[in-house]
């Protein structure tokens, strides 16, 4: 596997957060800490017409993580060297070397890194590394019950699904080079769409 990606298909995903639990439980991450997180997108409204009265309101998931980028700007930004990739793609976090700056926080588009104030250090998903080296799923792709996630190469989730589109409210591919392919849900990208549970995928 020369580029570990995610493949996430909007059009499929409920919404049902299965994916979220299941990292969470893998990883026993504590309260406030969420490496997987899924954002409910909306937007739209009711417009009076000649005629009458016409809706164009929309709704859709974003189901997000790390995406293991190409160019990881997490690891240009970290002083100490803690965040690296391996040969397989996979950004991980050497906790031994991690001082819990940050920098890698306030680098990322996608807020993957996250503090934990237990430990001191950042942490973020790893894809299920250790799952991954088993030749196994990493679990939020095992547990979707709608299977809009999956997991392979890069360019094999190319070929199977075929190009990643752009969908709200993810940052321009090129700052990153995410290992991410997405099919987009048919309402996604329209102006005005906003985050309706921002309170729940935030990141500070």
């Amino acid at each position: 596997m020369k580029r570990a990606a995610f493949y996430f298909d909007s059009a499929s995903c409920s919404g049902c957060k299965t994916c979220q639990m299941a990292c969470k439980d893998k990883n026993d991450l504590p309260l406030g800490q969420a490496w997987r997180r899924v954002y409910e997108i909306t937007g739209g409204g009711w417009k009076k017409t000649a005629h009458n009265w016409q809706q164009d309101i929309f709704a859709y998931n974003l189901s997000i993580s790390c995406n293991h980028c190409a160019d990881p700007i997490c690891a240009r930004n970290c002083p100490t060297g803690a965040l690296f990739k391996r040969k397989d793609g996979i950004v991980q976090i050497n906790q031994d070397r991690c001082i819990g700056c940050k920098y890698c926080a306030w680098a990322c588009p996608y807020g993957a890194p996250q503090y934990n104030p237990v430990t001191g250090k950042m942490g973020k998903c790893d894809l299920c590394a250790d799952y991954v080296d088993q030749g196994k799923m990493p679990s939020c792709v095992d547990a979707c019950p709608m299977r809009a996630l999956d997991f392979d190469d890069y360019d094999a989730l190319i070929l199977k699904y075929g190009s990643s589109q752009n969908i709200h409210p993810l940052p321009d591919d090129a700052i990153t080079e995410p290992s991410l392919i997405v099919n987009a849900h048919p309402d996604s990208g329209p102006a005005g769409a906003e985050v309706a549970n921002v309170e729940e995928v935030r990141f500070d």
